[in-house]
């Protein structure tokens, strides 16, 4: 008797957060600027993190659509990094005045309010 192979893939999430471009590049003392769709979470905060290869990631910054400016970490306030709201799902963060010691990887998290746990791409 031949058994069936039945594969089930259950969602844990129901946010699919997106981040455009992948890969940024640009010269010293340009400005990087990528852009984060948070997918059906749209009351929420978009937050930004660093990190660097090998290192833990740091939190910089959250902003959210009805927010006047972003809120950042106590540990990273910098004029240089900044985000906006295209809409109540769509964020733009960027770098101005880019520097070397700015390469990193940098993605967007949301609070997923069905799952309860914050997602990223």
């Amino acid at each position: 008797m031949l058994g069936t192979l039945c594969t089930l893939i259950i969602a844990l999430t129901s946010t699919v957060v997106t981040q455009t471009p992948p890969v940024v590049t640009v010269r010293k003392g340009e400005t990087a600027t990528m852009d984060c769709n948070l997918g059906s979470e749209t009351g929420q905060s978009a937050r930004w993190y660093r990190q660097i290869p090998g290192e833990v990631p740091l939190y910089m910054l959250r902003v959210r659509h009805d927010w006047s400016a972003p809120k950042y970490d106590t540990g990273f306030p910098s004029s240089r990094h900044t985000a906006t709201h295209q809409s109540t799902s769509d964020y733009r963060f960027r770098i101005s005045n880019v520097e070397e010691g700015d390469s990193a990887v940098y993605y967007c998290s949301t609070w997923d309010s069905s799952a309860k746990e914050y997602v990223s791409q």
